[in-house]
């Protein structure tokens, strides 16, 4: 049901969980969203999407900026496209799923999305932010997980506003040391030899385009978490334009270095330090601290949005501060997954991985709630969200699963499985493609047969869906 909004209430600590923002309590400009997604791509983890590309899948640069280009692309449009949908209802991302998967439905891609970004993000960027702490004073790795922990586990615990002020100045001043460090990086590309081998294969092209694509999209399902509180007549273009060119320009320009840097790349301790081996010293430590700051920005927003996953899974925690405190725990959780990541003498591998396991959830997943929006184009969804007790959509999972799952058994490339038509084929990966398409067709399918519920007459006045709330969910 709808029901009233309470009075807002100012707290250091932003209350509540994820119920949708009154009218009264919205705020901020869409070309915020600029540098909230262009902050969390300067770091490492960026770089070593490019890396890889050739120094594991053997292209050459231009067939490497080419596949990054076109994943980076694909991720930040549909990146563009969800940051509209916040304004509307005032709901976080995988709330707003709900009406694609059914309320019981929606709790497999909220708990794919938990363990995904509360800690297999955490983890992979609590690693690069540490190794390059490391780097750059000398300590040991254990004690720079830990200030790497405690500080970005701070900024969400605190919450939206102050993460959306930190990713504002924190783009600023990783924008200008990371430019420095890519044009002397680029400088140093022709003084160096092509790693051996490189070229334009296929398989290695299609796999680095998913990796890219898994990169970026992997920020998909937080997207409105941080257009929820802009107003509900803010400019929607203005808005989807500036979420998605953040995206794509910072994560285009990074993996493009990190190609690049395996032209000039010296075999140092780890990859962080031997990515800026080529800088002059002083660039060196600031490239060094960026990504160490870089690896906080994309942080914050994971853990911030992991624990809004969390509660939109379902949970019940009766506590005012219950998104502050599931952030806590996720960084309690995380620092020993990602101490784990540190010393992983096989990161490279558990990387690529982790970034095509990410693009064959989030695709499926993608090809649902797009189409689901698009046959409710024209309806007030405002109705079904908080319908907890009675609205069903089956026809979601079904398509998520049936379509990840053919997709992966077909078409999958990892250490760990390969597909038949993967292995027979040489084809790289398009597993995340397929799994698109095939979750689209079959979503379609079902919605028509099972003739799911649309939601009511679309009406201009403000529809604020207050009722949602983590204490108030299904058991």
């Amino acid at each position: 049901m709808t029901m009233t909004p309470a009075a807002p209430t100012t707290t250091l600590v932003e209350a509540g969980g994820i119920e949708a923002i009154p009218e009264d309590r919205r705020h901020g400009s869409p070309w915020q969203l600029f540098a909230t997604w262009s902050s969390p791509n300067l770091e490492f983890a960026t770089v070593y999407v490019g890396l890889i590309a050739v120094a594991y899948f053997g292209l050459s640069l231009p067939a490497a900026i080419l596949a990054v280009v076109i994943g980076n692309a694909l991720g930040s449009l549909t990146q563009g496209i969800l940051s509209t949908w916040g304004p509307r209802e005032g709901l976080a991302q995988l709330v707003l799923s709900r009406t694609a998967f059914g309320t019981r439905g929606n709790i497999l891609p909220a708990a794919i999305n938990t363990v995904m970004a509360g800690l297999g993000w955490f983890a992979t960027n609590s690693a690069s932010g540490t190794l390059a702490l490391s780097a750059l004073t000398g300590m040991p790795a254990w004690l720079a997980l830990i200030i790497v922990v405690v500080v970005q586990v701070g900024l969400a615990f605190v919450g939206h506003d102050l993460v959306q002020h930190f990713e504002r100045y924190a783009a600023i001043v990783l924008g200008i040391i990371f430019l420095l460090a890519v044009i002397v990086i680029l400088a140093h590309v022709g003084g160096g030899h092509a790693p051996k081998g490189a070229g334009w294969p296929f398989g290695g092209f299609t796999l680095t385009v998913s990796a890219a694509f898994g990169y970026a999209a992997g920020w998909n399902p937080y997207a409105s978490d941080y257009t929820r509180y802009q107003k509900r007549d803010v400019n929607k273009l203005v808005l989807g334009f500036a979420a998605g060119l953040g995206n794509f320009i910072s994560c285009t320009v990074l993996m493009i270095a990190g190609a690049a840097s395996v032209y000039v790349l010296f075999p140092g301790s780890n990859p962080t330090d031997s990515f800026v081996h080529s800088l002059p010293t002083w660039l060196r430590d600031l490239t060094l601290l960026a990504i160490c700051v870089g690896a906080i920005a994309a942080n914050a927003l994971n853990i911030y949005s992991g624990a809004m996953s969390f509660l939109a899974a379902g949970i019940k925690i009766p506590f005012s501060l219950r998104r502050a405190i599931i952030a806590l725990g996720f960084g309690v959780i995380g620092f020993f997954i990602a101490l784990a990541a540190v010393i992983n003498a096989n990161f490279s591998d558990w990387y690529e991985n982790f970034l095509l396991v990410i693009a064959y959830w989030i695709a499926p997943w993608l090809g649902v709630v797009l189409v689901d929006r698009f046959l409710r184009r024209g309806t007030s969804i405002a109705a079904l969200v908080p319908d907890t007790a009675r609205y069903r959509n089956w026809a979601g999972p079904i398509a998520l699963v049936a379509g990840g799952a053919i997709s992966i058994w077909l078409f999958s490339n990892q250490t760990f499985y390969v597909g038949p038509v993967a292995k027979s084929t040489g084809v790289g990966d398009i597993t995340p493609y397929v799994g698109f398409v095939l979750a689209a067709i079959i979503y379609w399918v079902l919605f028509r047969a099972l003739r799911v519920r649309l939601g009511g007459p679309l009406s201009d006045e403000p529809q604020l869906i207050v009722g949602i709330d983590a204490a108030d969910e299904i058991a």
